[in-house]
């Protein structure tokens, strides 16, 4: 099933400028493994050293935060957007 994955402006070197990506995938932990593995270097600052979420790092499919849906084992339809978001702190 075909995806987009929305890339953030602070990772888009890693798709060679590329705002958006399309990966076969099922779920939001697919999505994120084949984005890995056409652009490598996406795992390691989207993901800790558990496979997990790192806590600075959004995931949102169809303006749903996964952390409140089944994290990484939450269902993409065909069609639909994954987008990952970067945490914004500041004072």
């Amino acid at each position: 099933m075909a995806v987009t994955v929305r890339i953030p402006t602070t990772l888009r070197p890693l798709t060679g400028g590329a705002p958006e990506v399309a990966v076969d995938a099922a779920t939001v932990g697919e999505a994120l493994t084949a984005l890995e593995q056409s652009h490598p270097g996406f795992g390691e600052r989207i993901l800790d050293e558990a496979g997990a979420l790192r806590r600075f790092v959004n995931v949102f499919v169809s303006d749903d935060d996964v952390r409140f849906l089944d994290g990484l084992a939450t269902q993409v339809p065909d069609g639909d957007t994954v987008a990952i978001v970067p945490a914004v702190a500041g004072g």
